[in-house]
């Protein structure tokens, strides 16, 4: 397909009223600019020529080789912005798409619809993207002819009581010919605030007794462009109600979808079941048959198949199949589960190894501590991990018996097996199979292997 997608993206967004570039405002957690970007992507498998203005360093850091960045050193309309990919396209493609970075909801079905009317509609120069609605949202009315083709497009300002009453709107997304468009960007006319709009092209091909062609989308919800606080909260809306469904049919339950917040770039497993009010944020990624929430968030984290997850946060985290944590567990950067790790109520674990089968009951931290497999972390147990100037390691052996209220003051290895006495304060390693305690803790005897109805505690 010899398609070219250009993206305008130049806008102040002075009704935003924020520092930050009109198209860098996030919608489900990733700028809008993004979703423009990923649609070129899926339609032309090209990178998109995106003219940028405002803030035009942040879009670039944003999108790096992804797309093609021009920019449009002053804000001049949007035929003007157009004109400023002339100098990358012109000779490479035959058709061109223009979209906008702050219309987010745009889907590939629907920019597919307008490329393949364009393609097959004969020779038109223009065919433009339309919406329905009885709200008009300040966009320009489209008059068609008899025969169906758009002979002006008159902007609300100037259109008379008839006109007025035209419920179908120009959005300003179009598919140009660049043959024709090319040498007729030079012919838009200044308008009286200064600037050149793509819309008096649809004069200009009339003029000219060319056809305009125009494709009605079928979701009015998709043409919503945002230059508001109050528009990015309904995107926002929007969105998680298009993320929510798609989950949704492809397998998730969710106990009340309007209280369930999935970000673009998650992906979830089937028959996991979501409980109201969970945030799903970046690039996490659940397995199946999960139990998230309710009341948990979960950021840039994988979590494996049928754990249970419920009133609890976690942080760019690993945990893998089989686990239980919460409620109101925190798992902070760099903590790791391993397979079938139970993690009670009020536990914390930063940068550290929960090995296979560890017990972890209740008001507990682990920090920068590797914990063997099948030990049992008695409540109130702390790695005394930072000591003024460096952060420790405590190192816990397989099947170690850990009891409560201890305190591990790192760097410090407790041996396989081995046990601590309730309250103590571990300042030295702790030998295999050995049993200690006292404060600061010694050890005292060897122990045998705890029996299968022991639990610590926990």
């Amino acid at each position: 397909m010899n398609v070219a997608v250009v993206i305008l993206a130049a806008g102040l967004g002075t009704r935003l009223k924020s520092a930050l570039p009109k198209v860098m405002h996030r919608l489900a957690g990733k700028p809008m600019i993004g979703y423009g970007v990923d649609l070129a992507w899926a339609l032309t498998a090209r990178p998109p020529v995106v003219i940028v203005g405002h803030g035009a360093e942040q879009v670039t850091d944003y999108l790096g080789e992804r797309a093609e960045l021009v920019v449009q050193e002053e804000q001049l309309g949007t035929g003007h912005a157009v004109m400023q990919a002339e100098s990358i396209l012109a000779g490479r493609v035959g058709t061109l798409l223009v979209t906008y970075g702050d219309m987010p909801l745009l889907t590939v079905e629907t920019l597919r619809r307008l490329l393949t009317a364009h393609q097959d509609g004969g020779g038109q120069p223009i065919t433009m993207l339309t919406v329905v609605a009885n709200d008009p949202l300040g966009f320009g009315r489209v008059v068609r002819n008899d025969a169906g083709d758009v002979t002006a497009v008159v902007e609300e300002a100037v259109a008379t009581p008839e006109q007025l009453a035209i419920r179908e709107l120009n959005v300003g997304v179009y598919c140009f010919d660049t043959d024709w468009l090319w040498p007729h960007l030079s012919q838009i006319p200044l308008s009286p605030k200064g600037e050149y709009y793509l819309t008096d092209l649809v004069g200009l091909a009339n003029t000219e007794g060319q056809r305009v062609q125009a494709v009605v989308a079928n979701d009015p919800e998709e043409m919503l462009g945002v230059n508001t606080r109050v528009h990015l909260a309904q995107a926002e809306a929007a969105m998680r109600r298009r993320i929510n469904k798609k989950w949704m049919l492809a397998g998730v339950t969710m106990i009340n979808p309007e209280t369930v917040y999935i970000e673009a770039d998650v992906t979830i497993g089937r028959d996991t079941v979501i409980y109201p009010n969970s945030y799903l944020q970046g690039q996490t990624a659940i397995g199946e048959g999960c139990i998230i929430g309710p009341d948990t968030f979960v950021r840039d984290s994988q979590i494996g198949n049928r754990c249970q997850v419920r009133m609890s946060v976690v942080e760019e985290a690993l945990v893998e199949n089989d686990v239980d944590m919460g409620p109101f567990g925190h798992l902070r950067k760099g903590a790791h589960l391993a397979p079938g790790v139970h993690m009670g109520n009020f536990g914390e674990v930063k940068n550290s190894y929960l090995g296979p089968g560890v017990k972890m009951g209740h008001f507990s931290y682990m920090g920068d501590a590797q914990v063997g497999a099948g030990a049992n972390i008695g409540a109130g147990t702390i790695t005394c991990n930072y000591d003024g100037v460096r952060k420790q390691r405590t190192v816990i052996g397989a099947g170690a018996f850990i009891g409560s209220d201890t305190m591990l003051v790192a760097p410090v290895t407790v041996g396989e097996g081995a046990k601590t006495g309730a309250g103590s304060v571990v300042t030295r390693d702790i030998p295999n199979h050995t049993l200690a305690y006292g404060v600061p803790a010694r050890p005292a005897r060897p122990v045998e292997p705890p029996s299968s109805d022991e639990d610590g505690g926990t």
